[in-house]
Parts: structure tokens; C-alpha cells; sequence
């Protein structure tokens, strides 16, 4: 009787185990740590097929998921698309640069603005965010803008996509679709974090050829929030669109603690020769980078940020920064270019984009080892 009842118990104990495991297989979890080739394959045939350029082939279709909504034309000229399969997860990919001209203005839109707080999209949306907790962190001002103009939708399609039982979501974007992603990826971690999001929902994130979303506090904070395998970042080492936008830094991007801050005292503590000589070199080499920092929020801030405001008059910005720290963000897989490569894609000086295109991508990805 004794053998008979331990038996039961343990018959009970090991069908509390099946069911437990069993639920959480069924919740959420399609979605599994790591880069996986054919993964981001898939989210690359996603970007090709948003047609996000006017030189990418329209021959790559995504061949697990199929197109479930393709979002209204916003912001400067953005959309997204939504995709699903039939094992209950969505992809959200990004369009990347058209060839309209204002497309291009929110690229050079590369004023940094605050990782936190609000913007003015009209009179009757605004957009209140949340990147990252610290509050060095900034980010690409047009990028910002259209991460608000897209997250409408974006939020809604979310919440329709969860109450049907998806919980498991990919974002991808490749170009400026890709530094998109970024700051959507930010945007929705911290809406979960803030519990305005689903907890069981499970984000991974794939931006592909994506330019430089922020400075390095920003990217301090998204690889924070994204890292043990959550979210990568894929570059051709021959593609030069990751190495944008222009960047430079100064002593103020430095974290407060510093030696530069005070070099001041450290320059009176030596004697008159030398004092003057460190001084003179600090100066020099102070003073051109803050210049430039200053005629990056000139012209790539107020002056493209007046272009804007012409196509959306009620748009309100943040506070422009004295700063354009961009740097490379995310644990990033690079596809390197090597002597074979070049002979199948021979640079192109007529054809800048030769190494940004879909081909080469998937070429490259061929040749990468797991």
C-alpha cells in the first residue's frame, strides 16, 4: 500500500512538471536565444519585401511568414509591415529609406536628443517616451521622430496580435528601417518594464545594416536591456551606411567622472614651460571638436529640423544637445568582406550603395559560419 501511494505521488509531481512545461511551451516560447542564420535570413527577405529602396529586388520573399498588415505611409515617409506564421509569432519590420526626398531629410535629421521624454507629433498626438534610465543617454532626432509616428499603430497591432495568443514578437528593420528598430526596441522594453506591456511577451530584435542609432550611453542601455542573446545587429564590413551618421566627440560626452573635466588644475600644478605647452594642446584639441559638435546641431538640427517642420507644422522636438557622440550599438554580427567577396562585388563608385543591398547581405550570411 505505502509502494502503491508513493507511486501516485510520484505520478502527481511528474504530470505538475508535464502540464507546467507544456503551458510555458505554448506561452511564449517560439522565440529562442541566439543568432540563428536562417532567422535573420527570414528578416532580411522581410525588408526586401517592404521594397524600402528603389534598388533592391523584389525576388526574396520570406517563406515561413506571410504579410498579415501593411501600416499608412507616416511620419517622413515611414511604414511598417506585419508579418506572421502559423506558429503564433509576428515579425514587425521596418521600411528602411525610400527614394523620396523626405526619406532622406529624416536621415540627416541627426541632431541628438534627449533618450527620455516627449514630443509634440500635432495638435492631437503626442508622444512621450522612455529609451533608456540614464540620462546622458541621446539618440538620432529624425529616427526618434518617426519611432512616434509608427508606435501608434505599431501598439495597436500588439494588442490585437496578443489577444489572438501571439506573444512572441520580432523587430527588424534593415537600413534606416534597422536604426529604427533600435529605438523601437527601447521604447517597447521600457513600456513592458513600466507594465503598459504584456510581461510574458517576448521581443527579438534584428537590425540589419543599421545605421547609428545614439551616443554611448544609449547604447550602454540597449545592450543592457537586450542582452543574453535577445537582439542583434548584422553589418557587411564593406557597407558603409553602418558608419553613419557623422560623429565626433567631445569632453562632455565623457562620464562625469573624469580626468579631462578638470585639466585646468592639473596643467597649474606643472611648471611654466610645460604648463603653457599643455595648455596650448588641450586648446587645440578641445576647441575644434565642440565647433563641429556645434555646427552638427546647426545644420543637422535646426536647420533640417526647419525642413521638417514644414511637412508636419505641429511637430514639437526636445532641446537640440551640444553633442553627436554617435557610436556602433548592439551585439553586432559582422559579415566580412573579404578578397572572394570583392570579386563577386567589386566596389562601385557609380553605385555607392553596391555593398548595402540585399545580395550582398545574403551572400555574405551564406558564407558565415554558426
Amino acid at each position: 500500500m505505502k509502494y502503491r501511494v508513493n507511486i501516485q505521488i510520484l505520478a502527481f509531481f511528474i504530470s505538475i512538471f508535464f502540464i507546467d512545461g507544456l503551458s510555458s511551451e505554448i506561452s511564449g516560447q517560439n522565440l529562442k536565444q541566439g543568432f540563428f542564420k536562417e532567422e535573420y535570413a527570414e528578416m532580411l527577405r522581410m525588408a526586401v519585401a517592404s521594397a524600402d529602396t528603389p534598388w533592391v529586388s523584389k525576388k526574396m520573399l520570406p517563406k515561413e511568414f506571410v504579410l498579415a498588415y501593411r501600416s499608412p505611409v507616416t511620419g517622413l515617409d515611414n511604414r511598417w509591415d506585419l508579418w506572421t506564421n502559423n506558429q503564433k509569432t509576428a515579425a514587425i519590420s521596418i521600411r528602411g529609406t525610400t527614394g523620396a526626398q523626405i526619406s532622406w531629410l529624416e536621415n540627416f535629421y541627426a541632431a541628438m536628443i534627449p533618450a527620455s521624454g516627449q514630443l509634440n507629433l500635432d495638435n492631437n498626438r503626442s508622444f512621450s517616451y522612455k529609451l533608456s534610465d540614464n540620462p546622458q543617454a541621446l539618440v538620432h532626432a529624425g529616427w526618434l521622430m518617426a519611432t512616434g509616428f509608427l508606435s501608434e499603430t505599431i501598439l495597436q497591432k500588439i494588442d490585437s496580435c496578443y489577444k489572438q495568443g501571439y506573444h512572441d514578437f520580432y523587430i527588424t528593420g534593415h537600413s534606416q528601417g534597422g536604426a529604427i528598430s533600435f529605438l523601437m526596441t527601447s521604447y517597447l522594453l521600457y513600456l513592458q518594464k513600466e507594465g503598459k506591456l504584456p510581461s510574458d511577451i517576448q521581443f527579438k530584435t534584428y537590425c540589419s545594416a543599421a545605421p547609428k542609432p545614439g551616443n554611448l550611453y544609449y547604447a550602454y542601455d540597449y545592450e543592457h536591456l537586450t542582452q543574453n542573446g535577445w537582439a542583434y545587429n548584422v553589418v557587411n564590413s564593406a557597407d558603409w551606411v553602418p558608419e553613419t551618421p557623422l560623429s565626433v566627440q567631445t569632453i562632455s560626452d565623457f562620464n562625469p567622472v573624469n580626468p579631462f573635466k578638470d585639466a585646468s588644475s592639473t596643467f597649474r600644478k606643472q611648471k611654466f614651460p610645460t604648463r603653457m605647452v599643455m595648455k596650448h594642446a588641450f586648446r587645440n584639441l578641445d576647441r575644434p571638436a565642440r565647433r563641429t559638435a556645434r555646427n552638427y546641431k546647426k545644420y543637422l538640427g535646426n536647420y533640417a529640423g526647419k525642413m521638417a517642420g514644414k511637412i508636419h507644422p505641429e511637430l514639437q522636438m526636445p532641446d537640440y544637445m551640444n553633442s553627436s557622440n554617435y557610436v556602433r550599438t548592439g551585439t553586432t554580427i559582422v559579415l566580412y568582406a573579404d578578397e572572394v567577396y570583392y570579386q563577386v562585388f567589386p566596389n562601385d563608385s557609380k553605385n555607392v550603395f553596391i555593398h548595402h543591398m540585399a545580395t550582398p547581405y545574403m551572400y555574405l550570411l551564406g558564407k558565415l559560419e554558426e
